[in-house]
């Protein structure tokens, strides 16, 4: 007898993702139906009732009721339903406020690709089992690392909470060594050379502990013991001469729970930061990492190079010289560059001003922020917002 499918419903007020998402998306491959896509809350909350899905993915800015508000609905009649929210937002603040409601997360329209999607619809499956049924804990998990990596997700990007609990069992049994100091690799391997490197990492190591988890696409986590860092340095480097495209960056040593917790949420900020900005922070010396996070942390301020170097520990003319032949181009540069990205998805949103945005990348005033924004796109901001308004109406 075939499963029941996860029902799923869409709502957007923008035509062109509704129907990316439905033609792009393989839903059967997560037992995946799309029930119903809407473009505002209210026909969302409309169709919510007569299909009663299992999943609902919805924009947050629409017209008639907004996403939240569809959420606070959704959740308050049918806890279990899982939402996750499309914003246009840089700083998040409305999918924060979803989330307090029970929404399991967030995408950024602006930016996200498919495999993040992917990864919260293969985070729901799991919790939700093949029926739209909870799966139990320890049936969910089975000791296995995909399976441990679901859990994982599900807690770092909201969606459930019962992985805390998991890592508990697992230092107190399976992984008691990790409670010794313990060295955390965050390795990048691309395409199918993912999946093969995992069981040759497992396979070189017999005998001694080792953990690898996948973690995102194209990505994995490497537990070993910290004796052992060295060994295992150069097991990758001999892994790297056969994959050039594989690269690593090892992370502050760690042990027990909470230095487990904090290990890995750092190494999920460094692989978004990476996605998120196309850049290869592992690879990079110490002070330049550090300094990239901190532009990208702080873009609501003006940080010059001899605060930023300062900071990092370095003179101001050798870190200039130092950020440029690592990352390709000046150190104002590559800020410009982190502040016109934000600024481009904050005027795709609908709702926010100029001058808010403004603030939001650490610009004086509104003026001076339209002022630099053409310089940089040669379009005055309500050019480009108009430009993003009419492209969306195309369909």
């Amino acid at each position: 007898m075939n499963a029941k499918p996860i029902k799923v419903l869409i709502a957007d007020d923008e035509v062109i993702i509704r129907r990316g998402l439905i033609s792009t998306v393989p839903w059967d491959k997560y037992g995946m139906t799309v029930v119903a896509d809407v473009p505002n809350g209210r026909r969302g909350w409309e169709a919510f009732l007569e299909h009663r899905p299992d999943v609902v993915i919805t924009d947050i800015v629409m017209p008639e009721m907004d996403g939240i508000e569809l959420a606070r609905k959704v959740k308050a009649c049918e806890p279990r339903t899982k939402i996750l929210l499309l914003s246009c937002h840089r700083d998040f603040e409305y999918a924060q406020q979803g989330i307090k409601l029970g929404a399991s997360g967030y995408l950024l329209k602006t930016s996200f690709n498919d495999e993040e999607l992917e990864e919260f619809l293969a985070a729901f499956r799991q919790e939700l089992g093949a029926n739209g049924t909870e799966t139990p804990l320890h049936a969910a998990a089975n000791h296995t690392a995909p399976a441990i990596s679901g859990l994982l997700f599900e807690w770092l990007y909201g969606v459930g909470d019962r992985f805390p609990a998991e890592l508990d069992r697992l230092l107190q049994g399976a992984w008691n060594w990790m409670n010794a100091p313990t060295a955390l690799y965050l390795i990048s391997a691309p395409g199918k050379c993912g999946g093969t490197l995992e069981h040759e990492l497992r396979g070189c190591a017999p005998g001694e502990p080792c953990e690898v988890l996948p973690f995102g696409a194209g990505h994995l986590l490497l537990f070993v013991p910290e004796a052992g860092q060295s060994e295992w340095d150069s097991r990758l480097s001999e892994r790297k001469a056969e994959r050039p495209e594989l690269h690593w960056s090892r992370l502050a040593p760690l042990a027990g729970r909470e230095a487990w917790i904090d290990a890995v949420r750092k190494a999920r900020g460094q692989m978004e930061l990476e996605k998120r900005y196309r850049i290869s922070v592992g690879q990079w010396p110490a002070p330049i990492a550090e300094a990239v996070q901190l532009i990208v942390r702080h873009t609501d301020t003006q940080l010059s190079v001899s605060e930023v170097a300062h900071e990092v520990g370095l003179s101001r003319s050798h870190f200039s010289t130092l950020f440029k032949k690592t990352v390709g181009e000046s150190f104002v540069s590559f800020t410009y560059r982190a502040k016109l990205k934000i600024a481009c998805e904050l005027l795709a949103a609908k709702g926010i001003t100029v001058q808010e945005i403004a603030d939001k990348i650490g610009m004086p005033d509104a003026k001076y922020f339209s002022k630099w924004f053409k310089r940089c796109t040669g379009k005055t901001p309500s050019q480009y917002r108009s430009e993003r308004r009419e492209a969306r109406s195309v369909i």
